[in-house]
C-alpha cells in the first residue's frame, strides 16, 4: 500500500476512522483536555458511549457505500480513541506521527499495526520539541496551513497543540510548498473562544471554497490573506454559536459530496445551492468533545 495525500478534497479511497468502543467512560476534569467536555462533564451531558459507537458507525456505512477502504485503530480498553485526525496524518506520500498530549500518547501505538504494512521510510515522526497534532494541518493547492499558538504563554493552554517547531519542520521537510502560518485564538475554559484545532475554523470544500470563522484567528492579516486565497464570494462565514457546534469540520468524500450534521441547516443548503451533495449523518454526541467529522478521520489515500 502507499500513502497518497495531497488535498482535502480529491476522491477518497482509503482511510482511518476513530473508534469509541470501550472509551473510559467520563473523564475526571483534572483528566479533561478540552473546555466543551468540561462544560457537558458538569452539566451531566457528557456523551454515551453508545451513541458515539453508534454515530462512528454511521460514518463508516456512508463512507463505504461509495467504495472507501476503512481502517480502524486497535482497540485499547478504556482509552479514548474517537479522534483519529489528532494523532497523525499524511502530505503526498509522508505519514506524519503527531507529537501529541502525553495523556494521549498510546493512540499512536493503535496505529502500529497498519502501519506496520507501509515502508518505514514513509513514516515520520517529530522532534520532541515539534509540537503538533492532524487538526491543525490543512493541504489546499499547494499551501500546507498550519493552525498554531506561538505566544510565550503557550505552555499555559492545554488547548495549545501546535507550535512554531512543529510548522518550521513541516517547512524544511516541504522546501516546494508553501507552509503557511494561522495564529489560533485559544482558552482552556471558553469552548466559543477556543479554536482546538485549524479545522474548528477553517475548511476547503471542492476547488475553490471554504467555510471560516474569522473570530479563530489571532492575526488579522494572516485571515486577510487566506480569505484572498479563496475569494470573499466563495468563503462562507460562520459565528462563534456554529464554530462551537463545529460547523467547519465537515468532510469531503471528494470534490462534489460533503458529509456534514442535519444540525447545519445553514450551511447545508448553502452546499446545496452550490451544487455540492451534502450526505447527512448526525454527531450531536460525538460533537460534544469538541470534534466532528473531520476529526475523527485520518485519510491515508485519495486519488491523484
Amino acid at each position: 500500500m502507499l500513502f497518497n495525500i495531497t488535498d482535502e478534497t480529491s476522491p477518497l479511497e482509503s482511510i482511518i476512522v476513530g473508534i469509541a468502543n470501550s472509551n473510559g467512560g467520563i473523564p475526571s476534569l483534572d483528566d479533561v483536555y478540552d473546555p466543551k467536555s468540561r462544560i457537558h462533564i458538569l452539566s451531566n451531558t457528557y456523551p454515551k458511549e453508545s451513541d458515539m459507537v453508534n454515530e462512528l458507525e454511521n460514518l463508516v456505512s456512508l463512507l463505504r457505500s461509495y467504495g472507501v477502504k476503512i481502517f480502524r485503530p486497535t482497540l485499547i480498553n478504556d482509552y479514548n480513541q474517537i479522534y483519529s485526525r489528532d494523532i497523525g496524518f499524511v502530505i503526498e506520500d509522508k505519514f506524519f506521527k503527531s507529537n501529541i498530549l502525553p495523556i494521549r500518547s498510546r493512540e499512536i501505538q493503535a496505529l502500529d499495526k497498519l502501519l506496520s504494512l507501509f515502508s518505514s521510510d514513509c513514516i515520520i515522526s517529530f522532534p520532541d520539541d515539534a509540537h503538533i497534532e492532524g487538526g491543525d494541518v490543512v493541504l489546499f493547492k499547494n499551501k500546507i496551513y498550519v493552525g498554531a499558538y506561538i505566544k510565550d504563554d503557550y505552555s499555559d493552554y492545554i488547548t495549545a497543540r501546535t507550535n512554531l517547531k512543529g510548522l518550521n519542520f513541516l517547512k524544511n521537510f516541504f522546501p516546494n510548498k508553501d507552509v503557511v502560518l494561522l495564529e489560533l485564538n485559544k482558552s482552556n475554559t471558553d469552548p466559543k473562544k477556543n479554536v482546538l484545532h485549524l479545522d474548528c475554523c477553517f475548511q476547503p470544500i471542492g476547488n475553490s471554497y471554504a467555510i471560516i470563522h474569522k473570530e479563530g484567528f489571532s492575526d488579522q492579516d494572516q485571515l486577510s490573506s487566506l480569505i484572498d486565497d479563496f475569494g470573499l464570494e466563495n468563503c462562507f462565514f460562520i459565528n462563534s454559536t456554529e464554530m462551537f457546534d463545529m460547523m467547519s469540520n465537515v468532510f469531503s468524500i471528494n470534490k462534489h459530496t460533503i458529509v456534514s450534521d442535519p444540525y447545519f441547516s445553514r450551511l447545508n443548503n448553502w452546499l446545496r445551492q452550490k451544487e455540492f451533495k451534502v450526505e447527512e449523518i448526525s454527531f450531536r454526541e460525538i460533537a460534544k468533545q469538541e470534534g466532528l467529522f473531520r476529526c475523527v478521520t485520518l485519510p491515508i489515500n485519495r486519488k491523484k
